[in-house]
Order: structure tokens, then C-alpha cells, then sequence
């Protein structure tokens, strides 16, 4: 069987797409090596086009010269690995749907091209011969909001890397050391926009400061806004406005990819109180290093998260202060929830995912 991978996201660092593209390009070459897997991405010969493509050109790669691609390859399958397949397939086409957020949330919307944009792929969607998705929470979504018959969605979940396990790593040191981190902290790792809702967590560290914030401090990860906006207000501002001691909160920065496990392991507590997840990744690496979860039950999330954390309702920051401050002080508390967060990240692994998507290949090209 040969499969015609859509990678467009393949040397995008740093976003979503591109980890899932790459996790299960090498896992399906683990599982099925006798699978043929093409790559086609941007200003490979695939693609019929000698230029690399920016930004303003994503539209015709996807709409017209990925699909040529998959023809001129004689691929059995085509995989658009997000919410863009082609309007015109030329051959049977999988996509993966990992989430709704532009359709559902109004600040994710965009101007009049991003909303042109996705009511062009939700039309699209419709001519897919199957849809995968993360989770149960996203596929109630997708039969709701763009009406395909159930038996058209799939739900194969997504997983943390090997990389992420409790077991300490000789680079640990050295990791702690380049962000300056306390001997423990309850850590946040994530994006900053609106939907992520840190907002609640400067207010739960309004209550847990006070009772815990020297010894055990707020530790915030990530590349920070480059402006104040309603769509990414700065962590920083929000921690101002709540009045919390500069001793209770520090900000780390950017965060290598490759670093993340350490910062996961020394963890007291991983908080993640969004809004809307497709799946939440975070809070399963978290989980997979033995970090107990206190967040949102919004979504996606308690599928994830299962028994393995305290969930409560996003606005419930004084619920969440009182998790974070148990788990900081209860031992035993804590030991009975990281136990249960390395069992519940068991449940997860990306050969999984690769063997379902595999599976979805494989239907596809016999019904086709």
C-alpha cells in the first residue's frame, strides 16, 4: 500500500501539526515497513513546483498541488494530518480533524480569509472517504457542527513521546540549572492565548502564594506574547493585576522541546485549566513524567486526564488553589495521584496511533 502524506507542517517547528506528523510518519515506519510513505511537501518534486512555497501559496499546495501529487505518485491513500483535504480528491483521502476551533470559538475566527479559509475546508471535509480525530470530545464536535455520518469519524488518540517518563536523565541537572528552576514548583506549559485561561491560574496563585508560593513557586513556561492583546493577554500583567509577589511566580521563557521532560519530572503539580482542548497534550506528558494534574473537566480534557488529576470547572480557580496546595504538602496525596497519572499515560502510546491510523488506510483503500 502506498500512502501520500501531506506535509506542508513537516519543517514548522514548534506547532501541533508538525509533532503529529512526524511522530506518526516514524512510528507507521516502525509498525508497517513495508508501507510506502511519501512525504509530499512544499518545493519537493512532488509537488510539480521547483519553489518553495510561503504562506500565501498554502491554499494551492493543499487545493491543487497535493492532490496532483497524489496522483502522479499513484498513492492508494491520501493524508491531509489536518483540517485541510482537497476539494477534489484525486484518490481515496484521509484527514485528521484535531479540533474546531475556528468554527466554534469567535476570538479564533479571524478576518474575512481565515473565515473564507475555513468554510472552505469544512466543505471539504465533506469529501474525505474518512475523518479521524483525537477524541471523543472533538468527534461529538465534528458530527454537530459539520454534519458527517457517524460512521465516517473516527476517534484514534494522540500520545505523549518515549522521552517523557519519570525515570531522571543524566541532562536533568543541566536543565534546571539553564532555567534557574526551584527544587519544586507547580508548573504551567503552554500557549498563552485566550482559551488557555491563565487568567485562572494568576487567580488560584492568589490563594496558594501566600500558604506555599516560597517554597513551592509558580513556574510559567513558554515564549510570552509579544503584546498585550485580548487574544494573548501577558501572563505578566495578569499576575500584576492579581497582586502576587514576585517571589510566588517566575517566568522561564522558551522552553526546548527536548528539555520538557525535566521540567515535567520535578514537578509538584502540572495546572491546565483551559477552556476547549482537541485532545490536550500537556497534561499527558505531564501525566507520563509522573506530574498530577489539577485543571479544567472542559472538552477533551477528562478523557485525557481520567482519575489521574483534580478537575473542576475552568472559573474554579479557588477549587484549583486548594488541589495545588494539597498536593504541595499531602505526600500522599500526591503519590496516589502521580501512580495513577503513570497508568493513565500507559493507556496512550503513538504505536497505538499508528496502528489505528494504519488500520484507517487500510479501510479506506478496500472500500474505495
Amino acid at each position: 500500500m502506498r500512502v501520500a502524506l501531506n506535509a506542508w507542517f513537516w519543517d514548522r517547528a514548534a506547532t501541533g501539526s508538525r509533532q503529529y506528523t512526524l511522530r506518526l510518519a516514524e512510528h507507521l515506519a516502525k509498525i508497517a515497513p513495508d508501507l510506502e510513505l511519501d512525504l509530499v511537501r512544499p518545493g519537493s518534486s512532488h509537488t510539480l513546483n521547483g519553489q518553495r512555497e510561503g504562506n500565501l501559496d498554502k491554499v494551492a499546495f493543499e487545493q491543487i498541488r497535493f492532490p496532483r501529487a497524489c496522483r502522479s505518485l499513484g498513492a492508494d491513500v491520501a493524508h491531509a494530518p489536518y483540517w485541510a483535504p482537497p476539494l477534489r480528491p484525486t484518490i481515496p483521502t484521509v484527514v485528521t480533524v484535531h479540533d474546531l476551533i475556528p468554527l466554534l470559538l469567535r476570538e479564533y475566527r479571524g478576518g474575512p480569509l481565515a473565515r473564507l479559509y475555513t468554510a472552505m475546508v469544512s466543505v471539504s471535509v465533506q469529501k474525505a472517504a474518512l475523518t479521524l480525530t483525537d477524541s471523543e470530545a472533538s468527534r461529538r464536535d465534528i458530527l454537530i457542527h459539520l454534519g458527517l455520518a457517524a460512521e465516517r469519524v473516527r476517534v484514534i488518540p494522540l500520545a505523549a513521546g518515549e522521552e517523557y517518563t519519570p525515570t531522571p536523565s543524566p541532562s536533568d541537572a543541566a536543565v534546571y540549572a539553564r532555567y534557574a528552576l526551584p527544587e519544586r514548583y507547580i508548573l504551567y506549559l503552554g500557549g498563552f492565548d485566550a482559551r488557555k485561561n491563565l487568567a485562572v491560574v494568576m487567580r488560584a496563585y492568589r490563594w496558594v502564594g501566600p500558604t506555599i508560593g516560597e517554597e513551592c513557586p509558580l513556574v510559567i513556561a513558554g515564549r510570552l506574547p509579544e503584546q498585550d492583546t485580548s487574544f494573548a493577554p501577558d501572563p505578566r500583567r495578569l499576575a500584576l493585576e492579581e497582586k502576587l509577589d514576585e517571589r510566588f511566580v517566575h517566568f522561564i521563557g522558551f522552553v526546548e522541546e527536548g528539555d520538557k521532560p525535566a521540567l515535567y519530572r520535578r514537578a509538584a503539580a502540572f495546572i491546565f485549566p483551559s477552556r476547549y482542548e482537541g485532545f490536550g497534550l500537556p497534561p499527558l506528558e505531564a501525566m507520563a513524567c509522573g506530574a498530577p494534574v489539577v485543571g479544567s473537566d472542559a472538552a477533551s480534557i477528562p478523557e485525557v486526564v481520567g482519575r489521574a488529576g483534580v478537575l473542576l470547572h475552568p472559573d474554579d480557580a479557588e477549587g484549583m488553589a486548594g488541589a495545588l496546595i494539597q498536593l504541595a504538602i499531602d505526600e500522599d496525596f500526591r503519590s496516589k495521584l502521580s501512580r495513577r497519572a503513570l497508568t493513565q499515560a500507559a493507556h496512550f502510546s503513538w504505536e497505538r496511533t499508528a496502528q489505528e491510523t494504519l488500520r484507517a488506510y487500510r479501510d479506506v483503500m478496500q472500500a474505495a
